[in-house]
């Protein structure tokens, strides 16, 4: 069963990406966190097999985490969705240069996530 790391500081958006996820025809595993802090300590205890992050978070930001995903040889290729508001072509640009395989701009169609994410999903099992 593939995993995935969904960081959001909003319960609701966190609640609606869930519901999103589990709508997709194969089995995944959840696990969700509320800050990009609370992201790198789960990192270490898990395997993750996809990322969903937002941007505007307390502490520790989504562009801060893909930052970090992306330079660290233990999570470079993990597929990583930036999920945000800041929907801005300047900003885009700036998730997909720090290495964010795909950006979704809320609010979003659940069908347009699961797509995304069935795509990236099934390329990272090729790899």
């Amino acid at each position: 069963m593939e995993h995935v790391l969904i960081v959001e500081d909003s319960p609701t958006m966190r609640a609606l990406l869930v519901a999103a996820l589990e709508g997709l025809s194969r089995p995944l595993k959840l696990t969700e966190v509320a800050s990009g802090f609370e992201a790198l300590r789960r990192l270490p205890e898990e395997r993750f097999d996809l990322i969903v992050t937002d941007i505007n978070m307390p502490d520790i930001n989504g562009l801060e985490l893909a930052s970090f995903l992306r330079r660290n040889p233990a999570y470079a290729r993990v597929p990583l969705v930036i999920v945000s508001t800041e929907g801005s072509e300047r900003d885009r640009d700036k998730g997909l240069a720090l290495g964010a395989d795909a950006y979704v701009v809320k609010p979003f169609e659940p069908a347009d996530l699961q797509r995304i994410v069935e795509d990236l999903l099934d390329r990272a099992r090729k790899d």
